[in-house]
């Protein structure tokens, strides 16, 4: 599947994308804006176009999860766009509040191209599935959905991981469609602390 997403981003790369996410958290709840910035103001591997996800977690549990699957702007704007998303716009959960920002827990997810697979079967799909690498799409007519590699460490079992995306993106558990489009993607994951 060609590079790591990450392979040119330096430890001092995601060290500011991190700071970005943190930063943007801070303004939101400050200003109720998103954080600007000019990508050209950072280095070349912050400019290329990639799709992440920003998680954030408060004391172990989920407190929002927001990304682009596809990579349609700088690395960088796309981050600050997903942390925002994640802190105030994820319809799960309220606005993260003053007093929770700084206790958050950051992880940016960093997505490789996605792969579209030529399955005949979910048999097949299950065959094919990598836990712990994989992050899977699946998409038929207005309905889709994804699952970060990272959903594994709660869902290990190829059955269930599936079952679980097939219920989130509002299909029965046991659908299974010939027009049902499939793609997988590996992520490059690197949190706080």
């Amino acid at each position: 599947m060609g590079l790591s997403p990450l392979a040119e981003l330096s430890g001092t790369d995601r060290q500011t994308l991190l700071d970005l996410v943190a930063a943007t958290i801070s303004n939101g709840v400050n200003s109720g804006q998103k954080l600007t910035v000019h990508s050209s103001d950072y280095p070349a591997p912050l400019q290329a176009a990639r799709a992440c996800f920003v998680t954030l977690h408060l004391n172990n549990q989920l407190r929002g999860c927001i990304g682009t699957l596809q990579p349609e702007e700088p690395l960088v704007i796309a981050v600050i766009n997903a942390a925002y998303g994640a802190a105030f716009e994820d319809p799960r959960f309220v606005a993260v509040s003053a007093g929770e920002a700084s206790q958050l827990e950051i992880d940016i997810s960093v997505l490789s191209a996605p792969e579209p697979l030529v399955i005949e079967s979910e048999a097949q799909l299950l065959e094919i599935l990598r836990p712990e690498i994989d992050g899977l799409i699946i998409e038929e007519g207005y309905r889709r959905s994804t699952f970060l590699p990272t959903v594994w460490e709660q869902l290990p079992k190829p059955e269930d991981f599936l079952t679980q995306l097939k219920l989130k993106a509002g299909f029965p558990a046991d659908y299974w469609s010939d027009s049902m489009q499939v793609s997988r993607y590996t992520t490059e994951n690197f949190p706080t602390g």
